[in-house]
């Protein structure tokens, strides 16, 4: 119970790595606000997890979504104690046919939804006086280039870019600040991965993920809730003398 008392927003949390945040941190004690913008998907995911969650909608583009969400979680649990920055949007395709458009939407959710929503809870944890914990969610690609995701990777590269800077900032106020690195975490959003290589590299579908898979030093894909045990320490008072770091949880695949 090392979240007992706290409340936690979690966005993107209607599915995969952010529900498995929020179920881990209702075993810990906290409360939980699952922030998405399928808003039905986030009200059954909340229900399934019980009275200690809640659902809110929220679409990281836009700001008065952003502050509504914040809103919504204060009113219903009294406060935010910690913020989990998990929306986010897989993008790929060679440099010289990166769409403008789709390169504005990645970093519109990607990079602007992650700086915009931590800058509203940090003026909520400012203004109650009691600290926090923000933690957001960067990738092995924000590590490093590749030749089709360059766009995803600089967007990851942003968001450690951004933790860095934030952490030094929000710690005067006793807001603590970091990220988490995954690797190549299995999950639906796979599909898409895995359709996108297909047409970029000509493989049959699947290929890509079992070849991804078997590359990791650990030996598998990482699930959802290889994160959970970074999630909770990060949040927790364990971690209260980390600052504006960025932890690999990859199996392996990145060393920093």
């Amino acid at each position: 119970m090392r979240l007992q008392g706290k409340t936690a927003l979690i966005t993107g949390a209607a599915r995969g790595i952010g529900l498995a945040f929020a179920r881990a941190y209702a075993l810990e004690g906290a409360r939980v606000a699952l922030g998405d913008i399928d808003i039905e998907r986030a009200r059954a995911a909340a229900a399934g997890i019980g009275a200690s969650a809640t659902a809110v909608e929220m679409d990281v583009t836009r700001q008065d979504s952003i502050d509504a969400a914040v809103a919504a979680t204060v009113g219903e649990f009294g406060g935010i104690d910690i913020l989990i920055n998990n929306a986010a949007i897989f993008t790929a395709a060679p440099i010289v046919e990166i769409d403008r458009e789709e390169y504005r939407r990645v970093f519109d959710i990607n990079v602007a939804g992650t700086l915009f929503t931590l800058q509203a809870v940090a003026r909520h944890m400012i203004a109650r006086g009691r600290g926090g914990k923000i933690i957001n969610m960067a990738s092995q690609a924000g590590r490093r280039g590749e030749p089709l995701v360059a766009v995803y990777c600089a967007s990851k590269a942003a968001v450690i870019s951004l933790t860095q800077s934030a952490g030094l900032d929000l710690i005067r106020h006793g807001i603590n600040v970091n990220a988490i690195a995954p690797g190549v975490v299995d999950g639906e959003h796979w599909d898409g991965v895995d359709a996108l290589f297909a047409r970029y590299e000509g493989k049959p579908p699947g290929q890509k993920k079992r070849e991804v898979g078997a590359a990791v030093p650990f030996g598998r894909m990482g699930r959802a809730e290889d994160l959970t045990g970074m999630a909770v320490f990060l949040a927790s008072a364990e971690a209260d003398y980390i600052v504006a770091q960025t932890y690999n949880v990859d199996g392996g695949n990145w060393m920093s």
